[in-house]
């Protein structure tokens, strides 16, 4: 059986577009002679439609697509995801039915031949599936591609044990297929093989499974598809973060090792996953250029270069803008950084202005002590500025906060949050270090000053970042085990954390709610981000 898949990186809503690199991928498999050809899940809508499955309009021009796919299509069938209106079923449990499903089209010889229904939906973490979809109902529906038996299923279908693909094999297929948009985390893509492969060795078939890949808002999506034997070994494997077309003949007497791309390190794979959330999230939303602050520090200094790696040195604007409280390093370093880059880097000094805002609000400040008013007051010059640049010039506005500062409320709202994108947004201080060493060891960009200086604000004189929190490195364990695990106040200090800091931490974690949900979406990184991961309400008395 000669599988070919594509692991194309596809723009939600772009019908368009995603039908000619559809339509692309459907030409090449059939030059290759393939007798059936993968594509990702939802491939034609792009994935997660989100709230456009609501918009009937919507819905039939991605049938249309399908239809057009349909009559285009030849001897390779070809397994790709759409959004399907189920007529004649509604669910009667909802104030407002759900009337499409998240479905996957057989086309073959010209013709529409077979549809299946994703049967269990995800409704945790990122994802909304059971707001959206109807749960398809038939699990053991076959079809007859190139002489096999398969069985065709969508996503979360194959992580559950006995679920649809094992009730397929069990009818009598001879290999699984699977297309998704499985959503990267840090260190997913060992989680989904060793799940795949105990899925393989249940149903006692191949199982071949097709990711998406590139970015959308939020989400990332890592590709590295897969293709297991039977007995559970790695067959093929895609590259994490890139298109991939690839053909794998299949014998199934006696399956032979292909193509295995090594996974890549975990520095690596959440750098490479940086830059293909902020490249896509730019181009997509049609810019061509960004703009940051360059203050000398690590935040900013990681942002560029992942922005330069994203979109080319010719992508990036890193405007400098200091105050009276600028340390001549931190000048240095920013103009030392953006010419080890390639950007383009002004100078805009920010003090007359910083001292106009004084005097005018001397009046009501009065004798009052310089404080975090003060400090605040600068960081939202700053903003102003790179706004003021994005509105007359174009580019789109980067914020460099990091999660360890937006968990802990040391972001500055409509300050250094400003922007279209953070990059950091679900990224540790502490990760933010080996991300800037890890890049270093490819080229050395990010000058050795910035990394081994303390971390500071510079808004007041000699101020550090341990002046207002717990250094970094007891700081980011906490963090995580209190937003990314859920664990509580109790399980943490148990943990061997000191319970006075662990308080201090969750109650600025708790009280600077309402700041995040004014944030710039950010790329997701872990098991669970500020955004659509992790929802609270911001009114909340509970402690």
């Amino acid at each position: 059986m000669r599988i070919a898949g594509a692991q194309l990186n596809l723009t939600v809503g772009a019908l368009d577009t995603n039908e000619a690199r559809i339509a692309e991928a459907m030409d090449w498999a059939e030059a290759e002679r393939a007798d059936v050809l993968l594509l990702p899940e939802l491939a034609v809508s792009g994935y997660p439609p989100e709230d456009l499955v609501h918009r009937l309009g919507f819905v039939e021009d991605n049938l249309d697509v399908v239809r057009r796919l349909a009559a285009r299509s030849s001897k390779t069938t070809t397994v790709v995801g759409f959004v399907d209106l189920v007529k004649g079923r509604v669910d009667a449990g909802d104030a407002e039915p759900r009337q499409v499903a998240n479905a996957a089209a057989l086309l073959c010889n010209g013709e529409w031949i077979g549809t299946y229904h994703k049967i269990l939906l995800p409704n945790y973490g990122v994802f909304d599936e059971a707001r959206y979809f109807l749960p398809g109902v038939t699990a053991d529906q076959l079809w007859d591609v190139g002489g096999v038996k398969v069985g065709v299923s969508i996503c979360e279908d194959i992580w559950l044990p006995s679920g649809p693909p094992f009730q397929q094999a069990q009818a009598g297929a001879r290999v699984i297929l699977n297309i998704n948009g499985s959503p990267y985390h840090r260190g997913k893509a060992v989680e989904r093989e060793l799940m795949l492969a105990d899925r393989a060795k249940e149903a006692g078939v191949p199982v071949v499974y097709l990711n998406l890949v590139g970015g959308q808002d939020e989400l990332v999506f890592d590709g590295a598809s897969v293709i297991f034997a039977s007995d559970g070994k790695t067959l093929h494997r895609s590259p994490q973060f890139q298109e991939d077309r690839f053909i794998f003949d299949l014998d199934l007497a006696s399956p032979a090792q292909g193509k295995v791309e090594p996974l890549l390190s975990t520095e690596e794979e959440i750098y490479k996953a940086l830059v293909t959330g902020l490249g896509d999230y730019v181009r997509k939303n049609g810019f061509n250029q960004v703009v940051l602050g360059l203050s000398g520090g690590i935040d900013s200094a990681l942002t560029a270069a992942i922005a330069a790696d994203a979109l080319g040195p010719q992508g990036v604007w890193g405007v400098s803008m200091p105050s009276r409280y600028s340390s001549e390093h931190s000048k240095t370093d920013a103009a030392d950084l953006a010419a080890r880059l390639g950007i383009r880097y002004d100078q805009i000094p920010m003090d007359h202005v910083f001292e106009a805002y004084l005097e005018a609000l001397a009046p009501v400040f009065g004798d009052t002590p310089f404080g975090v008013a003060e400090e605040n007051l600068q960081a939202r010059i700053r903003g102003a500025i790179l706004m003021a640049l994005s509105n007359k010039l174009g580019p789109m506005v980067l914020a460099t906060g990091n999660k360890s500062e937006m968990a802990a409320g040391y972001a500055t709202l409509y300050g250094d949050m400003v922007g279209g994108y953070a990059v950091l947004k679900d990224v540790l201080k502490t990760t933010v270090y080996r991300l800037a060493e890890w890049r270093n060891q490819q080229s050395e960009v990010i000058p050795r000053s910035t990394i081994n200086k303390p971390p500071s604000a510079e808004l007041r004189p000699d101020q550090k970042d341990s002046d207002s929190l717990p250094i970094y490195e007891v700081l980011d364990p906490i963090l995580a085990l209190y937003i990314e695990e859920d664990q509580s106040v109790e399980d943490i200090i148990a943990a061997g954390h000191d319970p006075d800091v662990v308080r201090k931490v969750v109650r600025l974690v708790d009280r600077n709610e309402y700041k995040r949900r004014q944030s710039a979406p950010g790329v997701k990184i872990t098991t669970k981000a500020f955004g659509r991961d992790r929802r609270l309400p911001i009114t909340n008395g509970y402690r």
